[in-house]
C-alpha cells in the first residue's frame, strides 16, 4: 500500500522522482525495522547517514554549506512518505524542517560552514530545546539562563519532552541571557551546546503514549560553559527567531498529519473490505460507507488545501496564523479520522497487532506539540 500519487500542485516530476528514492528508502531501511525500534524506543543513529546519502536529510541547505538548495517541496515528501509508508517517527523531520532553519537564517558563517554539512549528511543529530518542565507553550516563562563569564555563557537549568534528546549531538538551547529585561521575550537567546559539553546530561527517555520509537528526553544544564561565539545570531533575538520560523514548523505537522490520515483511511478501506459481520462484509453497511464517503470528501478538501499552504511558503507568503491555521485543521482532522476509522476496525481497532491502533495511539499528540490546538485558536484569533 503506498500514497496515491494523484497529481499534486504542489508538486513537480523532480519532485515526484524524488519520492520514488524515499519511498524506496522507507521500504528498505525505515519499514522492516519499525517494530523493533518501537520495542527499542528509540530510533539508531547509524539510519541517519543512509539517509543523507539520498539527500533526504536538509535539502534546503544552500549548496555553498553542503545541501542541495532544494525548496520546502522535498522537505514535505519526506515527511509525506515518512508518516504514510514508514512506520517510525525517525527525527529527520526535527532537523530538515525545524532546527537546520535557525543555522541558515541567522547562524554566523563560522557556525554555517561548520555545522550544516554535518546536519545534511546525518554525521551530526540535533535537538532544539525550548519546553521547560514547568513552562509548556509559555516560552516567555523559561527559566533556564545563560549567565556571561568571560567570554563564555555558562548556562543552567532543565528541558523536557525534547524530540532526538537521546540521539543529538548538537543543541539549540533558548535560554535567558538576560533576566532583568522587559518584556521577558526580550531576554531569550538560542545557544548552541555540544553533547560532549561537561556539565550537559540527558535524563529519561520519555515513556509516551505513542511514537515509542522516537526518543523524548529530559535535558539538564549544569554549569555548562559554552563560548559566547556559540550563541545563534544576537542575543535577546532567540524570541523573535522562534516566532519567524513557527509558520514551516507548523505547516510541517501539517503535511505529516495529512499522510498520516490518508493511511488510516486507506488502511481502513482495506480491513472493512474483509472483515465479515452478518453474513456480509462491514464494507456493505450503510454506515460503514457514510463514514468513509464523509472522510474521503475531507480527505479531497485536505490534500488540496495543503498544496495551497505548500506553494504559499514556497514564495515566501504563509503568515503565521496560515501556518497555525493548517495545523489546527489538519492534525483536528488526524484526530477525527484515527478515532473514526478505529471504530469501524470494532475490538480489532484496540489490539496493537494493527496498524490502526498504533496510528490512533501516535496521532494524539499533533494537537499539542508545536503549540497545542488551543494555542493556535488563539493566534488565529488574533488576527481576526
Amino acid at each position: 500500500m503506498s500514497l496515491d500519487s494523484i497529481p499534486r500542485s504542489a508538486y513537480n516530476e523532480d519532485h515526484e522522482a524524488f519520492r520514488r528514492t524515499v519511498r524506496q528508502f522507507m521500504e528498505n531501511e525505515i519499514a522492516p525495522n519499525a517494530a523493533k525500534w518501537q520495542e527499542e524506543k528509540i530510533v539508531p543513529k547509524s539510519i541517519w547517514p543512509k539517509a543523507g546519502e539520498l539527500g533526504m536529510l536538509c535539502p534546503t541547505v544552500p549548496e555553498e554549506y553542503g545541501g542541495l538548495g532544494l525548496d520546502f517541496g522535498y522537505n514535505a515528501i519526506v515527511d509525506e512518505e515518512s508518516s504514510y509508508y514508514g512506520g517510525a517517527a525517525t527525527g529527520f523531520s526535527l532537523q530538515s524542517d525545524i532546527v537546520v532553519n535557525y543555522l541558515v537564517s541567522y547562524g554566523s558563517e563560522e557556525q554555517k560552514k561548520h555545522w550544516l554539512p554535518k546536519l545534511v549528511s546525518g554525521e551530526v543529530v540535533t535537538a532544539i530545546a525550548m519546553t521547560e518542565p514547568g513552562t509548556g507553550s509559555d516560552l516567555q516563562s523559561m527559566t533556564t539562563t545563560a549567565k556571561k563569564d568571560g567570554n563564555h555563557y555558562v548556562i543552567n537549568g532543565s528541558k523536557t519532552y525534547i524530540t532526538n534528546g537521546q540521539n543529538a549531538d548538537l543543541i539549540l538551547v533558548c535560554a535567558k541571557t538576560d533576566t532583568e529585561v522587559q518584556p521577558a521575550w526580550k531576554g531569550v537567546s538560542i545557544i548552541l551546546v555540544e553533547a560532549e559539553r561537561e556539565g550537559f546530561k540527558r535524563g529519561r527517555n520519555l515513556d509516551k503514549i505513542g511514537m515509542d520509537e522516537a526518543d523524548t528526553s529530559e535535558l539538564f544544564f549544569e554549569d555548562v560553559r559554552v563560548p559566547m561565539t556559540n550563541c545563534l545570531g544576537e542575543e535577546g533575538k532567540g524570541f523573535i527567531y522562534l516566532m519567524s520560523e513557527l509558520p514551516q514548523e507548523r505547516l510541517s505537522i501539517a503535511v505529516s498529519a495529512m499522510a498520516s490520515t490518508q493511511k488510516a483511511f486507506d488502511e481502513t478501506v482495506a480491513f472493512v473490505k474483509e472483515r465479515k459481520a452478518f453474513g456480509k462484509t462491514v464494507f456493505d453497511f450503510q454506515n460503514t460507507k457514510f463514514v468513509l464517503a464523509d472522510i474521503k470528501a475531507k480527505l479531497q478538501v485536505g490534500w488540496a488545501h495543503l498544496d495551497w499552504a505548500l506553494n504559499r511558503h514556497y514564495k515566501k507568503e504563509l503568515t503565521a496564523e496560515e501556518g497555525a491555521a493548517a495545523k489546527l485543521w489538519h492534525t483536528e482532522l488526524q484526530w477525527e479520522v484515527m478515532d473514526k476509522c478505529l471504530q469501524l476496525h470494532g475490538g480489532a481497532g484496540y489490539m496493537n497487532e494493527y496498524a490502526i491502533a498504533k496510528m490512533w495511539r501516535g496521532a494524539r499528540v499533533t494537537r499539542i506539540f508545536g503549540g497545542t490546538s488551543e494555542i493556535m485558536k488563539e493566534l488565529i484569533g488574533r488576527s481576526l
